[in-house]
């Protein structure tokens, strides 16, 4: 082989091994930071994994919200009002968190089928609803769903000049 074609060929070489690890380390930051959205009917059908990182959202269940009197531990369950998750939550919750509210849950599954949230995010009005929620919601044919969700739901917006 030429020594030329030689230089070359390993040139090529090392850029396309630097390349593969580029891309390798991209696709693990990736893969580390990802955080998958279930609703209530995949984790109770077993599909959420344990110990990994996730979304879970739905509406808070009427009846479920349990606080302990001494710690900010909460125990509350996130329904798609065709299954329930217990969740575990130990914080401050957020002012517009509530029974029959939607809500957002980012943390890690149990074994014994628990939620276990680090953070809990509830709604930011009276008609919005985060869009994962609102197709979880609507998929499980609840009562009220009309299919739209996230800023689509939102009534109308108003200016400051409307409000005084």
């Amino acid at each position: 082989m030429h020594p030329v074609r030689k230089k070359r060929l390993t040139i090529v070489l090392f850029l396309l091994v630097g390349l593969g690890i580029a891309v390798g380390l991209v696709t693990y930051a990736f893969r580390q930071n990802i955080n998958l959205f279930y609703d209530p009917s995949q984790i109770a059908g077993g599909e959420a994994p344990i110990d990994v990182r996730i979304r879970a959202g739905g509406m808070v269940e009427d009846g479920s919200v349990n606080r302990d009197g001494e710690t900010l531990l909460v125990r509350f369950k996130v329904t798609d009002f065709s299954s329930s998750v217990p969740v575990e939550y130990e914080g401050i919750l957020p002012d517009l968190f509530a029974e029959g509210q939607g809500v957002v849950a980012m943390g890690r599954m149990r074994e014994d089928g628990v939620f276990v949230a680090d953070q809990v995010l509830a709604k930011h009005d009276e008609n919005y609803m985060p869009p994962e929620v609102a197709k979880a919601m609507k998929d499980s044919g609840a009562p009220g769903m009309s299919g739209k969700g996230g800023a689509e739901q939102a009534g109308p917006s108003r200016t400051a000049n409307e409000v005084n």
